[in-house]
């Protein structure tokens, strides 16, 4: 397992997982605290969380100030966008992507105060979450896929959206 801290938003860190692979299939080791912990995620997760998708589907970008999460995809292929929503922060409203999948194996640790969203694009996708807070809707923010603060280049003009990611709200 290897762990780094993402160029564009430092507290932001990328993990490359080690697997595993023989005759029989493939292993993966998807957590271990105390690695986590000796590379900067001190972080209790208390809930995990799958989220199911089809191709174009664009969920996010969602946070709140006390949700921190680690995301890897289990199966298939997504875009991640993580925003700095810190308003205190000097990367205040930056953003990176990555591609992650079910091959890569790369999980990545998005702080509190941070946003994320993902476009799906392989024909289905699962995505993988573990947090630290248990879900708060009303402590959430969102803002809308295309917010012309962010100009996030994502690679779609008509994503299949809820109508909370259309209208977004900050």
């Amino acid at each position: 397992m290897k762990i780094t801290n993402n160029d564009i938003l430092k507290r932001v860190k990328i993990i490359k997982l080690d697997c595993f692979e023989d005759h029989r299939g493939e292993y993966i080791e998807t957590y271990n605290e105390k690695i986590y912990k000796e590379n900067g995620i001190d972080t209790n997760f208390i809930q995990d969380d799958i989220s199911i998708s089809k191709k174009n589907v664009l969920r996010g970008i969602h946070g709140d100030p006390n949700t921190a999460k680690l995301v890897s995809c289990l199966y298939g292929e997504f875009l991640l966008v993580v925003v700095d929503c810190d308003t205190e922060s000097s990367t205040y409203l930056k953003w990176f992507s990555i591609t992650l999948s079910r091959k890569n194996r790369i999980q990545v640790f998005i702080p509190k105060n941070y946003g994320n969203g993902h476009l799906v694009l392989s024909d289905e996708a699962i995505f993988h979450y573990k947090q630290n807070t248990m879900y708060q809707p009303s402590n959430q923010f969102t803002f809308k896929w295309n917010d012309e603060r962010l100009n996030i280049k994502w690679p779609i003009t008509n994503p299949i959206l809820s109508k909370r990611d259309t209208d977004g709200h900050f």
